[in-house]
């Protein structure tokens, strides 16, 4: 897997499947990379990773010829710049609901003259095979993504503001909290209608202002469905209910 892979194919115009892990194991994220998924997001806002499992985790996902990914907690933009240090190639960053949320997003995970960030990437070139400084850093701002995240009304309102912030790479559709906030607080139906304008909405902001449009499903048979509405990066499940699932199926056929 060449280096910013994961970023070069969605600039390219392709669709990528990706995994979500919720559980925090570096052991079964690097397993259901194995298996080929090109990407996996590991979940440190509502998931169970903390620091010391992150930097593991981001090792073994790459480690398995697949691109690491990390969702950071609500405004902790801190944990952007550390997470690419880390060897992330793709930030998702939650509840973006204005451009001035998007600009200090941008700020934390791009380099001058795009954003602020500080200089430390000696783990991120290793894991990318860059040796010299200025390599990585000509290459980082294109090659590193970044993911809004639009999951509330007010972020909807904001959509195309927040998608053509410079440093802004994508939006990601957060579709529970979004049906959360469009029935105000009295539903997760994410196939409701205004649920499902919404999502359309998102996905057309994004392709307006030539940025990839991503969401979270939570299946493979969702994923394939919006990756027909035009979404590009589309993640497929979590590790959770997968082990879930399977555990349940596995259970039901063993009953007489």
């Amino acid at each position: 897997m060449s280096a910013f892979d994961l970023a070069r194919r969605l600039r390219a115009g392709e669709t990528v499947y990706a995994a979500w892990c919720m559980i925090g194991s570096p052991i079964v994220a690097e397993t259901i990379a194995r298996e080929g998924f090109p990407a996996v997001v590991l979940d440190a806002q509502h998931g169970l990773w903390d620091t010391a499992s992150l930097i593991i985790g981001t090792g073994a996902v790459n480690h398995a010829e697949s691109t690491p990914i990390v969702r950071v907690p609500h405004n902790d933009f801190a944990l952007v710049s550390r997470a690419l240090d880390f060897g992330a190639e793709a930030i998702i960053a939650p509840m973006i609901n204005s451009a001035a949320d998007a600009r200090h997003f941008a700020a934390a995970a791009k380099y001058p003259p795009l954003g602020e960030r500080s200089w430390g990437p000696l783990r991120a070139m290793a894991m990318q095979g860059r040796t010299a400084p200025v390599d990585y850093m000509r290459e980082a701002n294109d090659g590193t993504l970044t993911l809004a995240m639009i999951e509330t009304a007010t972020a909807l309102g904001n959509v195309d503001a927040i998608a053509t912030t410079p440093g802004i790479d994508g939006l990601f559709v957060g579709p529970y909290d979004l049906a959360t906030a469009l029935s105000n607080g009295t539903a997760q139906d994410v196939d409701a209608p205004q649920v499902g304008q919404a999502i359309d909405k998102i996905c057309t902001a994004a392709k307006n202002a030539g940025k990839i449009p991503g969401i979270y499903c939570r299946n493979a048979d969702g994923a394939v469905a919006m990756a027909k509405r035009g979404f590009r990066f589309v993640v497929a499940g979590n590790d959770q209910t997968t082990l879930r699932e399977a555990t349940v199926a596995q259970l039901r056929a063993l009953k007489p």
